[in-house]
């Protein structure tokens, strides 16, 4: 049945409670200051209210009816074991039956999974965290999926900050979240035994000496990138859901910003072992005593404490770092803000916080500051934010779900929502399958800052990173992503082979599909972008507060690698900010685009190497591209794109342009039902 408006969860304060749910309107936002101010229209359209492109709203977390659940390979399938997860479950149960439920994800997370299983969640519920999959074989995958009737189950990776005691006041029109309390415990290990030690790669080049427990490096060359310059020491044991804090002593004779301290596994893959410690410890000619803190995600003895100082040490500076101790720390608050964050959104999607990046630019309405030292979000507010709306969430820097290294695992009817990293991500994969999800609301957190001083933000709806082959995403339903909905990228030398995306609906997200692959001895091979809905690209709520703002449906960053098979075909790209297409290098060779409808109500349609197209220079593009033969430039004609309703109209000139005399686009789940 389709709704005339679809329905949104009311989010509780704590996971594992089950939703209750109220109509949001499915109009257009609203333009005045209370909303998000990412959403505004482009410089050049502002001024010519007539000529705006439309944007579409974000619909808040849809709901949609239940469909059968299907598998990759249902004939080879083993029959495994089937696990139930409900909000009112117990986790101490065998989990085997609906009337023995599990409750948490941190039990789903912790459970020994056999190829063949199936961890089944109950439609209706929330939990908050992140799914962390397990691997399964060929012919027999570990299944994520959804049981029951009603909303999918919605996986969030934010923290609710709903109450009114939520928040306390600073002063002025700043409102804070609460400053956790640690109490230091015993010291771990013999810290004094530890060995530290310097690595330098990317021409960084640094002479290393030291006396009086102190290690004092002489940097020549910095390199460009934190890693280029690395003081490690290795042997610290964690414990998984504890507290830890680093003390050192650090002095430098030109001042510089350490902006990275991570936790991770002493040798590779270098597996992180805990939330990174916050950057800008400030470092000068004076012995300054500094605190790294860390939220240990796992349990080892093998732990490795690395400062990351290439890109930021200066040439010719002498930097002395001096380790003191290493102690596990009791905290008062439960739910702790340890990683960034890198979104607020108020009201189920009516507006999100515009982050900053230093207290003194709190100055507007929504404007929010990441304090990495003490753990705390501080807000502009006009009054007490939780009076001010019915819902915030605070969208934490992790994944939603994290699949890196992992294999043969499906996920089907399950809703992601409201994390600051990917919202499916992880490298290394290989037979993934995403079926008939809702991801809506990621991305924003901090990545790294470069040499000179800027932030970075990322965060992808679907990311398969380096190394991933045999992995299918379709039927899924993505909007409000901070950098692509879709991707597939990577680094060094590394291998993406047989990546399908097919029928799947994207909106408001600043790239619909993003490719790279990077390393002249890198191969991609049988990638297939087919009947993809995709509509308003950069008009979702990160557009205004990048840097670098590109709203584009095909973002075809650089790519050096040897390329082949790649196929974008019977796609609908409706509307973008700046161009549908933008490739900034010539691999057309290993690339078919054809049978697309193309629409573009702004003057540049294709940014294709160093040349614009605008949709009347359509056919120049054709010739100069030899791309894109029996595509169309034509407005597909939605029956109710405000409703986010992307069925053909009867008279939709795409209705017949696909590679088998079909309708292009998706072919499924077009409506909000």
């Amino acid at each position: 049945m389709q709704l005339e408006q679809p329905l949104t969860p009311v989010f509780s304060p704590s996971g594992g409670e089950r939703e209750k749910f109220h109509p949001l309107p499915c109009g257009p936002l609203d333009s005045g200051r209370a909303r998000n101010r990412g959403e505004r229209f482009p410089r050049r359209w502002r001024g010519r209210k007539s000529e705006r492109p439309r944007r579409l709203p974000g619909c808040g977390f849809v709901l949609l009816t239940l469909t059968a659940v299907l598998s990759l390979q249902p004939a080879a399938e083993a029959n495994g074991r089937t696990f139930f997860v409900a909000a009112s479950g117990n986790d101490a149960g065998d989990g085997l039956s609906r009337q023995s439920p599990w409750r948490s994800l941190d039990k789903v997370n912790a459970a020994t999974l056999e190829p063949g299983d199936k961890v089944f969640f109950r439609r209706g519920d929330t939990w908050r965290g992140q799914l962390v999959a397990q691997s399964g074989e060929e012919g027999s995958p570990i299944t994520y999926a959804a049981y029951g009737q009603g909303a999918k189950p919605l996986l969030l990776g934010s923290i609710s900050h709903n109450s009114p005691h939520d928040w306390h006041h600073e002063g002025g029109n700043i409102w804070a979240t609460a400053k956790p309390a640690f109490t230091e415990l015993e010291p771990l290990g013999n810290f004094a035994a530890v060995k530290w030690n310097v690595h330098t790669e990317g021409g960084a080049k640094v002479r290393t000496t030291k006396a009086d427990g102190a290690s004092e490096l002489e940097c020549t060359s910095s390199g460009s990138k934190g890693n280029h310059i690395q003081f490690y020491g290795c042997g610290f044991s964690v414990r998984e859901g504890d507290y830890f804090a680093l003390a050192f002593r650090a002095r430098s004779t030109k001042p510089f910003t350490i902006r990275s301290i991570g936790l991770s596994t002493q040798g590779a893959p270098w597996t992180s072992y805990g939330r990174r410690a916050p950057a800008g410890i400030e470092v000068g000619p004076e012995w300054t005593d500094c605190a790294a803190r860390f939220k240990a995600t796992k349990t080892a003895s093998d732990g490795r404490i690395t400062f990351h100082l290439g890109g930021a040490l200066p040439a010719g500076a002498t930097l002395c770092l001096q380790p003191v101790s290493w102690k596990r720390l009791r905290c008062n608050e439960a739910d702790l803000l340890s990683v960034d964050v890198g979104n607020i959104i108020f009201d189920h999607g009516k507006s999100a916080g515009v982050k900053k990046w230093k207290p003194a630019d709190l100055k507007q309405q929504g404007d929010y500051w990441y304090d990495g030292a003490n753990w705390q979000v501080k807000l502009c507010s006009e009054k007490n934010p939780a009076e001010l709306h019915k819902s915030i969430e605070l969208a934490l820097r992790r994944h939603n779900v994290d699949q890196g290294g992992e294999s043969y695992v499906i996920y089907e009817n399950l809703a992601v929502s409201c994390g600051a990293a990917h919202g499916f991500g992880g490298g290394s994969t290989r037979g993934i399958v995403i079926r008939d999800c809702d991801i809506s609301w990621i991305g924003g957190g901090h990545q790294f800052t470069t040499p000179q001083g800027k932030p970075v933000r990322f965060g992808n709806g679907i990311e398969f990173w380096s190394n991933a082959r045999d992995c299918l995403v379709e039927g899924c339903r993505l909007w409000e992503i901070y950098d692509a909905a879709l991707t597939n990228q990577g680094s060094g030398t590394n291998q993406q082979i047989n990546i399908t995306y097919r029928d799947n609906v994207i909106w408001n997200s600043e790239y619909s599909f993003e490719y790279w692959n990077r390393g002249p001895a890198s191969v991609t091979r049988n990638i297939r972008f087919e009947h993809n809905t995709c509509v308003n690209a950069g008009f979702g709520w990160g557009h205004a507060q990048r840097p670098d703002r590109n709203g584009r449906h095909l973002m075809f960053y650089t790519n050096p690698a040897q390329t082949s098979e790649f196929y974008v075909r019977d796609n609908i790209f409706c509307n973008a900010t700046d161009s549908a297409l933008r490739m900034m290098n010539d691999w057309t060779a290993g690339l078919t685009m054809d049978h697309n409808c193309w629409f573009q109500r702004g003057d540049v349609l294709m940014l294709f190497l160093k040349s614009s197209f605008s949709p009347a220079q359509f056919a120049e593009f054709q010739k100069q591209s030899k791309l894109d033969a029996h595509s169309i430039v034509a407005d597909p004609k939605f029956v109710n794109a405000d409703k986010l309703d992307f069925r053909l109209a009867d008279d939709s000139p795409a209705r017949k342009l696909a590679t088998d005399g079909g309708p292009v686009g998706s072919r499924r789940r077009l409506q909000c039902d």
